[in-house]
């Protein structure tokens, strides 16, 4: 795991205009919730321990490559804020885990269930509800990381054809993330 936490590490370095505030949340993040060690899933991409951490750190980095090319004047602190940021959700809440691993020799197939103990959020509203309180969100970064889906979540369609510049490339960033740099 060192080289994703260097990589971690690197990118939560390129927050600079609100350190303060972001090394705050990220403290609560990391000390509070399973951030580290969650799964990005229940069955599908990087369905493992540090899952979630991975994929947020390789939505990031593909994020600003994109970012480089399409939208320069974009900052790197934003994208790097709501890459790493966009499913803290799947953390559930503190000492409540969203995603519990089941036993080894569980009758499921999958490796992790949803706790049905929470109180139903989406993950993208879940991400804000952790955030908000803790750090102060763009307007832009909070559209971006609650419609980061995209058009694949039908709660969406209120946004099409609305969508900041920010919330467009992370919707492919995150695509590109799961569908090619993550695929089994």
């Amino acid at each position: 795991m060192t080289d994703l936490t260097e990589r971690y590490e690197a990118l939560k370095g390129k927050v600079e205009k609100r350190w303060a505030e972001f090394a705050e949340l990220m403290r609560f993040v990391e000390t509070e919730t399973e951030y580290l060690t969650a799964p990005a899933s229940t069955k599908f991409h990087l369905c493992k321990e540090s899952g979630l951490l991975e994929h947020s750190v390789n939505v990031a980095e593909n994020m600003l490559k994109i970012k480089a090319t399409l939208a320069p004047d974009i900052s790197d602190e934003s994208c790097v804020i709501v890459a790493l940021l966009h499913d803290l959700g799947k953390v559930g809440m503190p000492k409540n885990p969203l995603y519990i691993k089941n036993p080894p020799d569980s009758k499921w197939k999958q490796p992790y269930y949803w706790n049905k103990d929470l109180v139903y959020l989406s993950v993208p509203i879940r991400s804000l509800y952790l955030i908000a309180p803790r750090f102060p969100l763009t307007e832009e970064e909070a559209q971006a990381i609650v419609y980061h889906d995209g058009q694949y979540v039908e709660d969406n369609r209120s946004v099409a054809t609305h969508e900041e510049r920010l919330t467009l490339l992370l919707q492919y960033a995150d695509t590109w993330s799961c569908m090619v740099v993550e695929k089994d």
